[in-house]
């Protein structure tokens, strides 16, 4: 009897001793599950996935344009060529989703697309929704007409009441709104298809940015570039981000700040004309 009390009385000493043990163990390891596991940036979701994905709306050359080489449909053009100086910086591939111009930030917003690189101007309406990246390039506006309409249309005051053409969705619009008389808007999606519309009558202006407008003009004997100076909300162009991804559009700033100072993209522009003539 005697010791089953003894061994009650250790068994009794050995938890008291093991418990407050345990319990300390049991308080760290709560204390480790509690800390948060770091979160990944999308810079590392990018590197990790091996790809960024670009939207763009290829229709805006020399910046972004379908050109046929060694046999092949490929989307060419200065902003391409910075896309692929940005994914080269970023160590992993680039993949282009071209789409209309008035659904890119829609398609930044739902994910389909990491950034958006296409002549996009940063107006105070799409930083509500979207970020952007320092300016890339600076450019202003052109208007493009037949060249039969030369002697008729010399000035914004002959554009009175005209058909004016604009890419839905671009700051050309309110360009329009605001520098034209009473314009008789066309919204279209492609500034193809605006050229288009010119040439077959079905509105008398294009109103686009002015590498564009050249661009245009210079591969087509009946199209003209118009001498008139417009201003715009936003002198430039930069690259556009769903909002909260920091840490992306510094690497961005990196590569726009590099190309900017060693004047590369001005180069990228010379090479883009060229492949759009």
């Amino acid at each position: 009897m005697l010791n089953i009390k003894k061994i009650v009385v250790f068994i009794i000493f050995a938890l008291i001793l093991i418990l407050p043990g345990c319990s300390k163990k049991s308080d760290i390891t709560m204390q480790v599950k509690a800390q948060p596991e770091k979160q990944q940036t999308e810079v590392d979701k990018i590197k990790q996935s091996g790809k960024i994905v670009l939207g763009t709306s290829a229709d805006w050359p020399p910046s972004e344009f379908h050109k046929e080489i060694d046999g092949k449909d490929t989307i060419v053009g200065s902003d391409i060529s910075i896309a692929q100086e940005i994914a080269k910086d970023l160590g992993v591939q680039l993949e282009i989703k071209d789409m209309r111009f008035d659904g890119l930030l829609a398609a930044l917003q739902a994910g389909t697309v990491d950034f958006v690189l296409s002549g996009m101007a940063p107006t105070e309406e799409r930083k509500q929704s979207v970020d952007f990246s320092d300016i890339y390039h600076k450019g202003d506006q052109g208007i493009i007409i037949k060249t039969a309409d030369k002697n008729q249309i010399k000035n914004l005051a002959d554009l009175k009441g005209k058909k004016i053409g604009v890419q839905k969705g671009s700051m050309q619009v309110k360009i329009a709104k605001t520098q034209i008389e009473n314009p008789d808007l066309k919204e279209l999606g492609k500034v193809s298809d605006l050229v288009l519309a010119l040439k077959t009558g079905k509105v008398d202006a294009v109103l686009c940015g002015v590498e564009v407008a050249k661009a245009y003009a210079k591969n087509n004997d009946d199209i003209s570039l118009m001498d008139v100076k417009l201003k715009a909300e936003a002198e430039g162009a930069a690259v556009a981000f769903k909002k909260g991804n920091p840490n992306l559009i510094a690497e961005i700033n990196k590569t726009i700040k590099r190309l900017t100072e060693t004047n590369t993209i001005e180069e990228f522009i010379a090479e883009a004309q060229k492949l759009a003539e």
